[in-house]
């Protein structure tokens, strides 16, 4: 009776219960949305324009590094012309590349792929995009101007693991690559470790499964996610806000045992 009864005690008691957040996700990478507005691209007589890209520039295409508007991750960019199909555009910051991506015609030029290499991490992070030509591009421009509509993307499988960990106090994240975060459920922003951009978050809980986050980069909120784990506690849920509140994206992931 007496073993009977400390085992019912121990049941109840939920103290040491796990969250539903703690383990390791995965992204989906089906819930990964390219952007609705299409890219622009213009390079002729010299000069590399985008519409969509790196914050809207416009940049010589002679090779070699120009300075373009300060982020949190870049403040020079470097277009350089490989040939009539192709063109590789390098932003740094400071001098450090944190990030190449090379954009490549198809033959028949009605179709783009774009290949981006992330090197902010201490393993890069390779994402793809594939576009559909829906503008031509003008006369005496390179054929890769015009305009594209984005309908494919995927990501190097480095790149789609995070784990979580949520307590009474707080919740962290980390990620294989090193980037991780431990945060108070006290509204104070916390630095996320080895990441360039200097990003710090704070974390607010709103119930038992679901958690938001708030960012913020050179002293301004930049934006933030809502978590949210499903009933069965094998999915969750990231939606994601720009700094006005506005919902930007959403992805999927999945537990991995």
């Amino acid at each position: 009776m007496k073993g009977t009864f400390l085992l019912l005690l121990l049941i109840s008691l939920p103290v040491n219960a796990q969250s539903p957040f703690d383990g390791t996700w995965r992204i989906d990478q089906a819930s990964l949305k390219v952007p609705a507005a299409p890219a622009k691209f213009l390079l002729t007589k010299g000069t590399f324009e985008c519409n969509g890209c790196l914050g809207d520039v416009s940049v010589k295409a002679d090779g070699r590094p120009h300075k373009i508007p300060d982020s949190a991750y870049w403040n020079a960019a470097t277009v350089r012309i490989i040939n009539r199909r192709s063109v590789r555009i390098t932003t740094d910051k400071d001098g450090k590349i944190f990030y190449t991506e090379t954009d490549t015609l198809s033959p028949d030029g009605n179709d783009l792929t774009q290949f981006g290499k992330d090197t902010t991490e201490a393993e890069a992070v390779t994402t793809t995009v594939q576009f559909h030509r829906i503008e031509k591009a003008p006369p005496r421009a390179h054929p890769i101007s015009g305009s594209w509509q984005a309908y494919k993307i995927e990501k190097s499988p480095n790149g789609l693991i995070i784990s979580y960990k949520c307590t009474k106090e707080g919740f962290n994240a980390e990620t294989p690559l090193g980037e991780k975060y431990e945060a108070k459920f006290d509204g104070k922003f916390v630095p996320v470790t080895d990441d360039p951009g200097q990003t710090m978050v704070a974390v607010k809980r709103i119930d038992e499964r679901t958690v938001e986050t708030t960012i913020k980069r050179g002293g301004q909120i930049a934006g933030g996610s809502r978590l949210t784990v499903s009933e069965d506690g094998q999915t969750l849920y990231s939606l994601h806000q720009d700094a006005s509140g506005k919902q930007t994206g959403s992805v999927v992931m999945h537990r991995q045992l």
